[in-house]
């Protein structure tokens, strides 16, 4: 069973950000342990999980494999901690000359070369290995059986439509529900497949889109962060009461930090910046207006709030710490030779301080160095809000409850006929 209340998990988008997530979600489940034990292992702590980008992908591993979050979780993790690029995309010479580079003479002389050799590169680089990686890793079949076994309540996953140009949520559901639209947004009850997956991290310019048979409206579907004004609302429109929400990015910046004047900006910084406009704002922009509907409904009387459809949903946001940026330009050798020299092209170069264009290969760097130190900040930030996370989970609670039954003599709790190995129920101490 999953846990109650019915807590969403929203993990947004960011290529190789995503490593972060992973972090955060290990970080969880050590603390969960410390409160259920090995009895942990048998419930699902988030009844909705969406996920957007890169994050859908996380999330559809998490969805497939409910029944069993903690090992869920731990598979993620081998996979982020072992990772090439060319598990995600291909890296070898042929491939990036297949791809990005005549990508990038299209954009000089690209009409020459096109009406020439009728080039039609569609992206800067290939993921077909990624849909490899899905193949092994999503079992995707496995969502409708943890359903039935009451393990998920809902999973959905966002793309968004370059042929109708609405942004569309993916999801399947153990009940059913009306199905929402809003201004530029669909929802589509629907049987999530790989290609779903494949749409929603399909990053603009460089990977390719998708064709998804959408019913009465097919047509070719990309990265679910674009035009997502609205990230939270598939969670709370599938029931989730409270949510948790994972970013890729930091939420702000902080004050007073020194801003270096490179000159005119290449198209690595532009692409770089576009690419952070929609993975991350987004979000930010949510989360915020998320709050100040909590704080109106605060102040309405109760005949006020039986009136409106709006409720107050409890939220805890986890972002990276640090500037996930910095840290990209720090691992910059670890992509294969020629990914270097195709970012080179666009404008990537140096390393550490003197780096330019990091945001762009922040995204595309699925190497090792870089995830692993991504998934350790995951944790690290995780474990330095430890009191509010066990206090959003009510886990706090428990464990005090806990701590209480261990100190009673062993008559009474054997009186009580209790074991303190097994989860508590929700509890209201004094």
């Amino acid at each position: 069973m999953h846990e109650t209340p019915l807590t969403g998990l929203v993990l947004s988008g960011g290529g190789a950000r995503a490593a972060y997530q992973v972090g955060v979600l290990r970080a969880l489940v050590k603390l969960r342990r410390e409160v259920m034990g090995p009895r942990a292992r048998m419930s699902n702590p988030f009844g909705v999980i969406c996920g957007t980008s890169a994050g859908a992908i996380n999330a559809a591993a998490l969805a497939a494999h409910a029944d069993r979050f903690e090992a869920a979780v731990e598979v993620i993790a081998k996979v982020w901690q072992s990772f090439t690029a060319d598990q995600v995309y291909r890296s070898d010479s042929l491939g990036v000359i297949r791809t990005g580079a005549q990508w990038l003479t299209m954009l000089s002389i690209g009409w020459i070369i096109a009406r020439w050799r009728r080039a039609r590169p569609r992206s800067l680089l290939d993921n077909a290995p990624l849909a490899e990686l899905l193949e092994r890793l999503v079992p995707l079949e496995r969502i409708p059986l943890v359903q039935q076994q009451r393990q998920l309540h809902a999973f959905a996953v966002t793309a968004s439509s370059y042929t109708s140009g609405e942004h569309y949520t993916f999801y399947s559901m153990r009940e059913p529900v009306d199905a929402w639209v809003r201004s530029q947004r669909v929802a589509v009850p629907s049987e999530i497949t790989q290609k779903h997956l494949l749409a929603s991290a399909a990053i603009p310019f460089v990977f390719p889109s998708q064709h998804l048979d959408v019913p009465g409206d097919p047509g070719w579907f990309g990265d679910g962060s674009m035009r997502n004004t609205a990230p939270l609302s598939p969670a709370i429109h599938l029931g989730a009461e409270r949510l948790l929400i994972i970013g890729a990015g930091r939420m702000q910046e902080p004050t007073g930090r020194q801003i270096v004047q490179t000159g005119y900006p290449n198209l690595a910084q532009i692409a770089g910046h576009a690419l952070s406009s929609i993975f991350l704002d987004a979000l930010a922009v949510d989360v915020e207006r998320m709050k100040r509907i909590n704080r109106t409904l605060a102040l309405l009387p109760e005949s006020a709030l039986a009136d409106t459809p709006l409720r107050p949903v409890e939220a805890l946001v986890i972002a990276p710490s640090q500037r996930l940026d910095d840290i990209a330009a720090q691992h910059l050798s670890s992509l294969p030779g020629p990914v270097r020299t195709l970012l080179r092209g666009a404008g990537v170069s140096g390393e550490g301080e003197t780096a330019r264009g990091t945001a762009l290969a922040s995204y595309l760097l699925f190497e090792a160095p870089y995830t692993r130190e991504l998934m350790a900040l995951g944790e690290a930030d995780t474990m330095a809000r430890r009191d509010e996370v066990m206090q959003f989970f009510g886990w706090d609670a428990r464990q005090r409850a806990l701590r209480a039954l261990r100190d009673l003599p062993p008559g009474e709790q054997a009186a009580l006929d209790f074991d303190v190995s097994r989860p508590m129920p929700d509890l209201e101490l004094p």
